[in-house]
């Protein structure tokens, strides 16, 4: 005897419903008691038994082909219990006894026993059928006993609307065919003889197959050849009775048309099973590819932004100063061009970004996935670090810029100063070292020794007076070496040759006043006034000259205070011109009186003052210089003194603009606060007042560019300060920022809730709830909650969590899901995915699991193939790119693992 287990050795069925299940038990029982209407005592209706057999037989084999054989004979086949064990185990899933070989009656006998055990071991009470009957080939008892099975393991676990299995199986059909004309099923006989109820349940299913509309009533055996055909063609549904033997019968076999029937609710249950879970897989499926292209596009827009920032982190850090005022403020323009041009719109994208990065977590919370975790160096702290750097090195910036403007500005001062002193000083020294040089003394008469003693005399006096430029020199290049100006060599080089110069002249003075003294007892007479004239004369030019050097001085101010002293300052000198009048008028007095003398005691004088080289005309010419530079240093003065009143004009506008738009967006981020926590209406309403809030913010933008013109001639105009406003354009423009960013994000959060509502299925009441409970515990409008408002708010939505140890378990439980860092405060947005979890169903691992299982025919893996068949090209092209292969000891060529695959999905590392 062939050894059946041998046979079935590659044969793996998925256990049905083993053991007491639904129908099982005693009530599998009650029902066989009252379905049980064939005949036990007579012979059976020779009708209905050709049905029986021919279905029975048919039924049978669709099972025992899986395991690679079949019955001819019902009640032949089984009488030595081979093939009826392995009928119970192919369609039980479960393991016999072993058979036992032998050929006599006691062996068969005792394999149709173990049958018949394994059958009441599935609570089914087999009345009246024994082992002996089987073996002795009773077809009426063979018959019962596979109506028997068929019923236990094919019927029972039928049930629609907790419905017995026949009057489940028959729900079912009346529900399916509801909708089809010249159909009405009312019962497993006459409802089914002109096929057309067969072909509508075909139709329901599989409308390609079946063109129902030209189906006849009055054509019942060409209407059962249709759909008996098209189920055993496309429907793995073997034929099982014959059109004629149905339409020749008065009242067809009830068990056979139910056996029928039970194949194609199950054919059609399995592919139901299948079409939903392909649905489920690709809603699951869809879900993750548009999160993947999410992720995609932060990472691509991060990258940018971090790009961006890189690139200009190092352009404004760079502190390399310029030689001249023009090059500094063409970077300092260049500067503006960046924040007014280049900064706002990457403002806008990194406010944008983190919008984009809250949705994308919103999402993966809602669909049960792990959080997004972007690439190293890319996650928003990093973009903010990342920002915050530039900021500062904005910062250090500007202040750089204008600092190094302001010293190039003193430098340009100081080096013109220094121009003028030491043109003036070279002036004036121009020949007198060939003047000391001179030795007139060795031939000169008596008077003119003393006249050459006097008149050293006055040099020295001169010499003296010079000093201080020569000082004034000296330190203004020191200044300009401290302050690293451009063209120091040149500055210290002249400065040098003055400083030489002058120490020779001091040396050569020295030595001819020792020669001049060497002669003086040799000198008696002296023009006394010509010598008075000379040391007044020496003074007042040197006056003159330091008063036309101060006239013609270059200056520089920053404020209306700084012009009206110098204003001050210069009415202070025109003051003291009268006197400086007398001064010239007594000088010259003395030098008429000297001739006065001369011209009455007949004295011949030789034409100069041998004393000094001032002359009255030089005196007069001089005077006449200072005369005519006073008006001019008057009106520098007053233009000056408007350029600073124009300043203080740009300065008043400015402060008056600001002092407006500061205030407003100030009150702007406090109504903003105070929309947040009171908001009323639906998410759609508050969505919308956001934006037209939103929108009124956005129109206040002329404000902001009004006074980034006028900001913009205030820096064209070098002002530094502004005394009558705390607002500079920096704070407001980061207070715009801000406000822009706040509105951004408040908006952001009411559309995540919008979209927790909307795929957690929230109601408007709920989420109405859920927010007052939160404001109202929200003491502070900080927009979070401590432990003990948390707990609370939850006790208000009807949350055991008192104080006991029930209740501080279950307080724990939640703390741990809305706080996972344990910061003690709990957000709008965890407070609402908790509650979200807590009112709603999401997929999970495990169901995505059980989808693809009913896709893949109970397998543990499931093949290309398959999957391409059941799901859209797209979707299941992205499993097949995802699934590792399968290497449990069960797998074949191309097996995938959509176990790992689906846990995968959800961020679990275990099912």
């Amino acid at each position: 005897m062939v050894d059946y287990h041998a046979a079935n050795q590659s044969y793996q069925y998925g256990p049905s419903s083993a053991g007491n299940g639904a129908g099982g038990g005693g009530s599998m029982g009650d029902y066989m008691a009252q379905e049980d209407d064939w005949d036990r005592d007579l012979l059976l209706d020779p009708a209905w038994e050709k049905q029986q057999r021919k279905t029975f037989t048919a039924w049978c084999n669709s099972h025992l082909r899986k395991a690679g054989t079949q019955i001819e004979n019902i009640d032949e086949d089984f009488r030595d219990g081979l093939k009826l064990m392995l009928l119970l185990e192919v369609i039980s899933g479960e393991r016999l006894p072993k058979p036992e070989r032998g050929k006599m009656r006691v062996h068969k006998i005792n394999n149709v026993n173990k049958a018949l055990d394994f059958i009441a071991s599935k609570g089914v009470k087999l009345v009246s059928i024994g082992a002996e009957e089987i073996v002795d080939g009773n077809a009426k008892m063979t018959l019962g006993m596979i109506w028997t099975i068929i019923l236990r393991f094919a019927i029972q676990d039928i049930s629609v609307e907790e419905t017995s299995a026949k009057e489940g199986l028959l729900l079912w059909c009346q529900r399916k065919t509801a909708p089809y004309k010249n159909v009405n099923v009312q019962n497993f006989h006459i409802s089914w003889k002109d096929g057309l109820a067969f072909n509508a349940l075909i139709h329901r299913h599989r409308p390609e197959l079946i063109e129902y509309d030209k189906l006849r009533k009055d054509d019942p055996v060409t209407n059962l050849n249709n759909a008996f055909e098209v189920a055993e063609k496309y429907l793995d549904i073997p034929k099982m009775l014959d059109a004629e033997d149905i339409v020749g019968t008065l009242r067809p076999d009830e068990k056979a048309i139910m056996t029928y029937v039970s194949c194609f609710y199950h054919a059609f249950s399995g592919a139901q099973k299948a079409e939903t879970a392909a649905n489920r897989i690709c809603k699951v499926l869809a879900v993750n590819q548009e999160n993947e292209h999410l992720m995609e596009d932060y990472e691509r827009l991060a990258s940018d932004l971090l790009e961006w920032i890189r690139r200009t982190i190092p352009w404004l850090e760079d502190r390399v100063p310029q030689k001249t005022i023009q090059e500094m403020q063409q970077k300092l323009e260049d500067f503006r061009d960046y924040r007014r041009v280049h900064k706002p719109p990457k403002v806008q994208e990194k406010c944008q970004l983190e919008i984009n990065f809250n949705t994308l977590q919103t999402k993966l919370r809602l669909s049960n996935r792990p959080a997004f975790m972007p690439s190293e160096g890319k996650m928003v702290s990093d973009i903010n670090n990342g920002w915050q750097h530039l900021e500062q090195a904005e910062k250090g910036y500007e202040e750089w810029l204008l600092n190094e403007i302001r010293r190039l500005e003193r430098l340009d001062h100081l080096a013109e100063k220094f121009r003028q002193k030491a043109s003036i000083h070279e002036a004036w020294t121009d020949g007198k070292e060939a003047m000391l040089k001179h030795r007139d003394y060795e031939t000169a008469t008596l008077s003119d020794i003393k006249a050459l003693i006097r008149k050293h005399e006055a040099f020295e006096s001169d010499l003296a007076a010079h000093q201080d430029r020569v000082e004034q020199i000296a330190a203004i290049a020191q200044e300009l070496n401290e302050l690293d100006y451009y063209d120091s060599h040149n500055v210290n080089t002249r400065c040098q040759k003055i400083c030489d110069q002058w120490d020779a002249l001091g040396s050569l003075t020295h030595s001819r006043r020792e020669a001049l003294e060497k002669t003086e007892k040799q000198l008696e007479t002296i023009d006394q006034l010509h010598l008075e004239y000379a040391k007044r004369a020496a003074p007042f030019n040197n006056w003159m000259e330091s008063a036309m050097e101060d006239l013609q001085d270059m200056f520089i101010v920053h404020t209306i205070e700084e012009i009206e002293g110098l204003i001050s300052a210069h009415d202070q000198f025109k003051s003291t011109l009268p006197d400086a009048d007398r001064e010239r008028e007594a000088i010259l007095a003395i030098h008429k009186e000297a001739q006065r003398i001369a011209e009455s005691n007949h004295i011949k004088l030789s034409g100069s003052n041998p004393y000094t080289t001032v002359t009255p005309q030089i005196i007069n010419s001089k005077w006449e210089k200072v005369q005519q530079l006073v008006p001019k240093r008057d009106h520098a003065l007053l233009e000056e003194q408007s350029k600073q009143q124009s300043n203080e004009h740009l300065r008043r506008q400015f402060s008056s603009q600001a002092n407006v738009v500061g205030p407003w967006i100030q009150n702007k981020m406090e109504e903003i606060g105070r929309i947040s926590i009171e908001m009323n209406g639906t998410l759609e309403d508050q969505l919308s007042h956001l934006k037209q809030y939103e929108r009124s913010i956005v129109d206040y933008k002329p404000n902001l560019d009004l006074l980034e013109q006028q900001h913009q001639l205030i820096q064209e105009a070098l002002i530094f300060d502004n005394k009558h406003t705390n607002y500079t354009m920096e704070h407001l423009r980061v207070g715009w920022e801000q406000l822009l960013t706040t509105i951004a994000r408040t908006i952001n959060e009411v559309e995540n809730q919008i979209l927790t509502r909307d795929a957690k299925g929230i109601s408007q009441e709920q989420m109405q709830e859920f927010r007052a409970s939160f404001n109202h515990f929200d003491k502070d409008h900080g927009g979070a909650l401590g432990p003990e408002e948390f707990k609370a708010c939850l006790i208000s939505l009807g949350y055991d969590v008192e104080n006991d140890r029930q209740g501080d378990a279950e307080f724990n439980r939640i703390m741990s899901v809305v706080d996972p860092n344990h910061s003690g405060l709990v957000t709008f947005q965890a407070f609402i995915d908790f509650m979200s979890r807590e009112t709603t169903d999401t997929d999970t691992a495990d169901q995505v699991i059980a989808s693809f299982k009913v896709l893949a025919g109970d397998k543990n893996f499931i093949t290309a193939e398959e999957l391409r068949r059941e799901l859209p090209p797209d979707q299941a092209e992205y499993c097949i790119a995802r699934m590792a292969p399968y290497q449990g000891p069960d797998a074949v060529p191309g097996a995938l693992d959509y176990k790992s695959f689906s846990t995968a999905l959800y961020g679990e590392s275990d099912l």
